[in-house]
């Protein structure tokens, strides 16, 4: 079989999630990465096991080799570097946020279009097993009529006043934080299980710690706590540690969801629950692996995760028995098996979140901050 041949631009934290991701696909391997110059690039290619080490990813963009790129870079060199992918005629896989704000993310849609690439970005709690077989509940009428949609994503990576990374800087990450960090992937699975679209917000943004102690080095995503007090400098901080947030969808489901990123103990707990005239859907993703289903008439159950209990449309997304579970990084294994399926025209179908999707989840962040700003409830310019 033909592998298809890919490249990787950046490896902090996500960047060897994506590797290890792909690698365990089979058809496709990861021949090249790049790096913010030569010396990081050729470490980074020995570290990973990969052939083809870039210090400027111009430079493998010209690979003729390289049939795909995945941009895992921080949040403020994803428009450029996304554009650049696709006028080199490569389909692309992007980190989220797509782009900075909506023009930029609105270009690339358009980009993507007229380039006539593939175009995926990483909303991989989508496809989870169990967020798959809730889709599927939904759309066969199990549940019922949405009444409600409600939950939050709870971390605590940033829970001490100490705790810092690029992610609090609104030049290198953008002007929300919490809200376009974790909550874009609260509002874009909901939405996606219950096929609504999220129309009108009004939210509430608070910034528990607006001093923080910046490290005088760089620190990568989820890492630092061993900082010693001279390497650190005081730095103000306006974006939010917190956020809550009332929704409104298209079809008159309504919603709220939390996200905090100074939750102590929530380690990555992405949790929704939704409200049918029929029946209740609730699932965690730090307990991946279980569903819970509520009713009114009978006893309540919870779903293990077992593909001969899920229906054919969520059995594909689990690759093990019951009892054998399956969690974080299945994610993106799942999407990017869907997305390279779609590139080697071996699946019709876009089965995987777009460049659109990802259009859309920005469209929400900026009315949350126009909202939390204002006070009011503000409709999504989408």
């Amino acid at each position: 079989m033909k592998k298809t041949k890919v490249g990787v631009i950046g490896t902090g934290f996500i960047g060897p999630a994506h590797v290890e991701a792909l690698r365990r696909l089979g058809f496709v391997e990861v021949v090249a990465l790049a790096e913010a110059g030569q010396e990081l690039a050729d470490a980074k290619a020995e570290q990973l096991g990969i052939p083809k080490a870039y210090g400027d990813y111009k430079d493998m963009l010209a690979d003729a080799e390289i049939e795909a790129v995945h941009n895992c870079t921080p949040n403020y060199l994803h428009y450029q570097i996304n554009s650049d992918i696709m006028a080199a005629g490569k389909h692309v896989v992007s980190e989220k946020p797509l782009a900075m704000n909506t023009d930029q993310s609105r270009k690339l849609v358009e980009q993507a279009q007229k380039a006539g690439v593939a175009n995926a970005i990483d909303f991989n709690y989508r496809f989870y097993p169990l967020t798959q077989q809730a889709r599927e509940m939904v759309r066969d009428g199990d549940v019922g009529e949405i009444f409600a949609a409600h939950g939050s994503y709870l971390q605590d990576w940033l829970h001490l006043k100490t705790d810092y990374n690029w992610r609090l800087e609104p030049e290198l990450s953008g002007e929300s934080r919490a809200v376009a960090d974790i909550g874009s992937h609260w509002c874009d699975l909901v939405q996606f299980i219950i096929g609504q679209k999220i129309t009108k917000v009004f939210a509430d943004f608070a910034t528990v710690h607006p001093i923080r102690m910046k490290p005088l080095r760089p620190v990568e995503t989820f890492t630092g706590k061993e900082i010693q007090p001279e390497d650190l400098t005081e730095m103000k901080v306006g974006t939010e540690d917190y956020a809550t947030v009332l929704v409104e969808f298209d079809k008159g489901a309504r919603g709220v969801f939390t996200v905090s990123q100074v939750s102590a103990g929530r380690k990555n707990r992405l949790y929704f629950e939704i409200d049918g005239s029929r029946c209740a859907l609730a699932w965690d993703q730090e307990r991946p692996n279980e569903m819970w289903i509520g009713y009114r008439e009978k006893a309540n159950e919870v779903l293990m995760k077992d593909p001969s209990l899920l229906k054919p449309e969520a059995k594909e997304y689990a690759h093990y028995p019951g009892g054998h579970n399956e969690a974080y990084p299945e994610g993106p294994r799942n999407l990017f098996e869907k997305f390279y399926r779609h590139v080697r025209g071996e699946l019709d179908e876009v089965k995987y979140s777009t460049f659109e999707d990802g259009h859309n989840e920005l469209c929400i962040c900026e009315a949350t901050l126009k909202s939390a700003r204002s006070k009011q409830w503000v409709d999504v310019a989408y």
